[in-house]
């Protein structure tokens, strides 16, 4: 694969997804799903585009050696600049994804899909209530400008474009009942407050003979607030949005981005994936935010995915992980933040149509291969393997 120019036209990024309603020749017979917060986000916009155009990104290098190892057929990748042309989408594939990294073999996904999200779009109100309507915390999305920590999802099997449906624009005061804090915002922002911080996006997978729903997100952190506990209040509703979403009998207020209402049909098979900023037992999560999905009666969560990493990097931290509750093997992330400890973040839970038959993550142990890999991002890698 070529090495992409950093000024490709706008036109490129849109063939490459009309194309995404062609055949493909992926083995569809058992299929890798996986979801990975990369951290591939910059303090600055286009800063990530300069740094993949060329193949000499250490970051960008371990990052693709850790999709190479793991292989995945279908990826999430949170925290991933968006811009427009999709250039920074184009360089990661070109300049790391086709480059064999440490003697891994090259990657290819003839589909991918990216879409703006709320991050550090104006909102024109001051929503984090600091005397100034122009800060991150004034945007849509905590963000310093519009697209940083998007979101890319990579593909061997085709998208079915013209059925993928966003919901960046919902607003959250359309959900029943939910936790907006009414207190907190005033009527002039509750009118425009969107849900969801990023974005949710539902992208119908053509696989086989069959579709399956790969539904993504990336709820904000449940913390970096005050008392009213509006993070950890949307993070709550953000994750409820799938719970309600993939259920007919609770979907009937959900509206798209094109106005389209409702979610699922019941017999929709579907793969929740996403960094979820929610830890079943440990963590700031407002109670029980995570489990309306691990307990959601369609979705299968019995098997978790583990690390024999996140087992030995409990011990080493020690600190606030000797009070957790959570099995440490399950854990996602590890932040240097010892007051917060190693959690249980990233998902990809499929509903209980398909049959899980393995699951991972990717954090090798000291002195195992590709443990030095994992300094790349503060999340890891995680997968599971459906048979359909």
């Amino acid at each position: 694969m070529p090495r992409p120019n950093c000024f490709v036209p706008h036109v490129i990024l849109i063939l490459g997804l009309a194309l995404a309603t062609n055949g493909v020749d992926a083995d569809d017979s058992r299929v890798r799903f996986a979801t990975f917060n990369a951290s591939l986000n910059r303090p600055a916009a286009g800063r990530l585009i300069q740094d993949l155009c060329l193949p000499n990104n250490r970051q960008a290098q371990q990052i693709a050696e850790i999709i190479q190892h793991v292989r995945p057929d279908v990826l999430l990748i949170n925290e991933f600049d968006y811009d427009e042309r999709g250039l920074a989408a184009d360089g990661f594939a070109a300049n790391y994804l086709a480059i064999a990294q440490n003697k891994q073999s090259p990657i290819e996904y003839k589909f991918r899909y990216l879409a703006p999200v709320n991050t550090g779009v104006p909102s024109g109100l001051d929503l984090d209530q600091d005397g100034s309507t122009a800060g991150p915390g004034d945007a849509f999305g905590y963000g310093e400008f519009p697209g940083q920590y998007g979101m890319l999802v990579l593909s061997r099997f085709p998208i079915e474009v013209a059925l993928v449906r966003t919901f960046q624009t919902f607003l959250w005061r359309d959900m029943p009942n939910s936790l907006l804090p009414g207190s907190y915002y005033g009527e002039d922002q509750r009118a425009i407050l969107r849900l969801s911080s990023k974005s949710h996006w539902d992208l119908p997978l053509k696989i086989g003979d069959q579709t399956v729903h790969f539904l993504c997100a990336h709820p904000t952190p449940p913390v970096f607030d005050g008392s009213e506990d509006r993070n950890g209040r949307r993070n709550h509703d953000e994750i409820r949005f799938w719970a309600d979403y993939i259920d007919a009998s609770r979907s009937i207020y959900i509206y798209d981005d094109a106005q389209r209402r409702g979610g699922l049909s019941a017999d929709a098979r579907f793969v929740i994936a996403g960094d979820m900023n929610a830890d079943p037992l440990d963590g700031d999560s407002t109670a029980d935010a995570i489990n309306q999905l691990l307990r959601h009666p369609l979705v299968d969560s019995v098997t978790i995915p583990a690390s024999k990493g996140a087992t030995e990097k409990n011990t080493f931290d020690a600190g606030v992980n000797t009070r957790h509750r959570g099995n440490p093997s399950h854990d996602t992330t590890d932040f240097t933040d010892r007051s917060v400890g190693n959690l249980r973040l990233d998902y990809v839970l499929p509903s209980k149509s398909l049959r899980t038959v393995k699951v991972g993550v990717f954090w090798p142990a000291t002195q195992s291969p590709g443990h030095e890999l994992v300094e790349a991002s503060d999340h890891r890698l995680t997968w599971i393997d459906i048979e359909l």
